[in-house]
């Protein structure tokens, strides 16, 4: 039977796990309401982990830490930006190779940190508001990357339709030869969206690494980048509905982990597919009416822009 204590803690890790596919989801959001897919984003993410445990270790900082993973992050996309939108590569192709090349360097550079530890935890609470029966534990008892991941969700959702650089951000996803006859420079905000969302992939792995674990497993992203890519079609490219997505899937995660507490006898391999599961099926579900995705995803995603062509 799920208590008052055990439904709070319940919605704390909720929270927690869905603030890793939230901010790597919103990251993904930017690059391709540019008009750009990136299918790297489990690279960027392993990459970023490693590069923010490892500054968090030697440095003994977790700000540090996540400026890192943020710097992993932005240069793999940069790289990523560099080869599709300058050189014409295959998106879809080019995004495979970063998610390989990831996973294989991560791997290499983390072999001396696997028995690394970082210094002690930090316990983080609201003050006032954390020992509100019930609802502090819920709420109120989270790492500060969890509220900035909400407040990026509603700031990113103001800035697209609200403000004049989201809304031309918008028009190069949508038209870009329409953006580029208005003067726009199409290639360099197709950059700076592609860099924009792999620092914020950056930002999620590191969040893995620091904050989720905490600590350095080869290969501990365990598909959150595949996830998060799901996830942009899932909320139609709209951040509140990333968010939304987003602790839908942490809940499904957590979920996990409370039936076994609560002795349900399914096998283990089974609970730990649900995430994986209901993922699937919500694209199967959004697949079976494909006008309505066709209208809400920018019409240029994932195809190359030539000026003068």
């Amino acid at each position: 039977m799920i208590t008052a204590d055990s439904l709070a803690l319940l919605i704390a890790a909720t929270l927690n796990a869905g603030t890793v596919v939230a901010l790597a989801s919103l990251g993904l959001l930017i690059n391709e309401r540019a008009g750009v897919l990136n299918l790297g984003a489990e690279g960027m993410m392993l990459v970023a982990a490693i590069a923010g445990y490892a500054v968090a270790v030697n440095t003994g900082s977790d700000v540090a830490g996540f400026v890192g993973g943020a710097a992993a992050g932005g240069l793999m996309a940069a790289a990523f930006g560099v080869l599709v939108i300058w050189l014409n590569t295959n998106q879809y192709a080019t995004g495979l190779a970063l998610s390989l090349f990831g996973a294989g360097l991560s791997a290499f550079v983390g072999i001396g940190y696997t028995q690394l530890q970082l210094p002690a935890r930090p316990h983080f609470a609201v003050p006032g508001l954390a020992d509100i029966p019930f609802i502090g534990p819920a709420l109120f008892k989270q790492h500060p990357m969890v509220y900035v991941a909400i407040a990026l969700a509603l700031g990113l959702s103001w800035w697209l339709t609200r403000s004049r650089a989201g809304l031309v951000l918008r028009a190069v996803g949508e038209s870009p030869e329409s953006a580029h006859a208005l003067g726009y420079a199409v290639r360099p905000i197709r950059l700076a969206a592609v860099v924009a969302g792999g620092a914020l992939c950056g930002v999620a792995g590191a969040y893995i690494s620091l904050v989720y674990t905490p600590l350095w497993v080869e290969g501990m992203v365990a598909g959150k980048g595949w996830i998060a890519l799901a996830l942009t079609t899932f909320a139609t490219w709209r951040p509140a509905r990333v968010l939304l997505g987003a602790y839908l899937f942490g809940g499904v995660t957590m979920l996990q982990f409370q039936l076994q507490g609560q002795g349900v006898q399914i096998p283990s391999q089974w609970l730990t597919m649900l995430p994986y599961l209901a993922t699937i099926v919500v694209l199967v579900l959004i697949s079976r009416n494909p006008t309505w995705i066709r209208i809400n995803m920018p019409a240029s995603l994932g195809k190359p822009f030539h000026p003068g062509a």
